[in-house]
């Protein structure tokens, strides 16, 4: 008698770097379960990294973040149909906004028996103002009814707010929804780590470099902390984006230049960049859950962030950081102030933030999380 085959397993993400990122773990996590693993993301670096980890890969050309062109995102969506006729998986995971929508639609017309959506954020179509913003919302909300409409589906939602906003939207189904922190942050990979001993002591954000990330009002903070003489360090640690709220490389460069705060680029050396810094600022205007803050907790380090969804979710005010109104720099500077002043209070909020790291973050619990999905839907019973 031949033996059933393993259940097998799609996820689909945007691109090659943010699937190593983010969801490596999950992917190497589910083979070691039995599960057989494809992984299909649009090309980059890492790319190449995949299939050495045991894992089966299908490059999508025309998978990005970026792509405009109609003619080449019906493609993308051709290319999924076929793979997904193709390879038949028992549970089909997208990840990202792009495998969301394109991916959720075919995996209804094809049949695919089990899908699972990650809404990592509600992003820039729900930010923005105006007509054609409000247009383009109408839109985005009427595509992710059909996407995350199949009924052996689960959507997975980074916090409460962006359940809320679906599900009262009458996007989808609650039961149909769940809530998993985040992607996870590899406690040993981040250690704790004592705070360096500096006269200036750093402040750090790491994020791409997008004004909806709160860019604007962190050189704002920072120049005005230099004219009241505070002696501290900034810096940018991020590249620009193909993102419409890119901020533009000359005002990086500039910025740079004029010495408020230092422009760092990408970089892929995270734990070193966190080992040198006191505190993590992401000023943002909305998020997911920033995997950026949780990897700050996990290494002790102090956070000034906004009050806003995402970000409120991984820190709590006067316990592990400082929450601040968005869009206001005289607010985040005098909250970069305290701190700056007081290293004591960084101190006791670096080992709070570790212990919620270890407590509700870590990437073995995002795992466990998520395969428990994985099963329920692939054996509905």
């Amino acid at each position: 008698m031949s033996r059933p085959r393993a259940r097998r397993l799609l996820i689909v993400v945007n691109d090659a770097p943010f699937f190593w990122s983010h969801r490596l773990p999950l992917a190497v996590g589910a083979k070691a379960r039995g599960w057989d693993v494809h992984v299909a993301t649009g090309p980059g670096a890492h790319d190449a990294d995949i299939a050495p980890r045991g894992l089966a890969y299908h490059p999508v050309a025309g998978l990005t973040r970026a792509g405009r062109d109609p003619l080449q995102e019906l493609a993308v969506v051709g290319t999924l149909a076929r793979l997904f006729r193709t390879l038949r998986p028992d549970v089909v995971h997208l990840v990202s906004i792009k495998p969301v929508l394109y991916g959720g639609i075919v995996a209804r017309l094809v049949g695919v028996p089990a899908v699972v959506s990650a809404v990592s954020g509600l992003g820039y179509v729900f930010l923005a103002r105006g007509p054609r913003a409000d247009l383009g919302r109408r839109l985005a909300l009427a595509t992710y009814r059909v996407a995350l409409g199949k009924r052996r589906s689960r959507t997975i939602f980074q916090n409460e707010d962006d359940r809320r906003e679906l599900t009262g939207r009458g996007v989808v189904r609650p039961d149909r929804t769940i809530i998993i922190r985040g992607s996870g942050v590899d406690l040993a990979t981040f250690p704790l780590r004592p705070e360096p001993v500096s006269e200036r002591p750093l402040v750090v954000l790491p994020s791409r470099l997008l004004w909806d990330k709160g860019v604007g009002e962190l050189v704002d903070a920072a120049r005005s902390i230099g004219r009241r003489g505070i002696a501290a360090r900034f810096a940018l640690v991020g590249d620009t984006d193909p993102n419409p709220t890119t901020v533009p490389r000359e005002t990086l460069e500039r910025w740079n230049a004029e010495g408020a705060v230092e422009w760092w680029g990408f970089r892929d050396d995270m734990p070193e960049v966190l080992r040198q810094a006191s505190i993590v600022c992401l000023p943002s205007y909305r998020e997911g859950l920033p995997k950026a803050l949780l990897e700050a907790a996990a290494t002790g380090r102090a956070i000034v962030t906004t009050d806003v969804p995402g970000c409120r979710d991984a820190v709590r005010h006067e316990h592990n950081g400082l929450l601040v109104p968005p869009r206001d720099a005289g607010a985040l500077a005098e909250a970069l102030v305290r701190l700056l002043g007081d290293p004591d209070l960084r101190r006791r909020m670096g080992a709070a933030g570790r212990a919620r790291a270890e407590a509700e973050f870590s990437v073995e619990r995002v795992v466990e999380e998520t395969m428990a999905v994985y099963e329920a839907l692939a054996d509905p019973g």
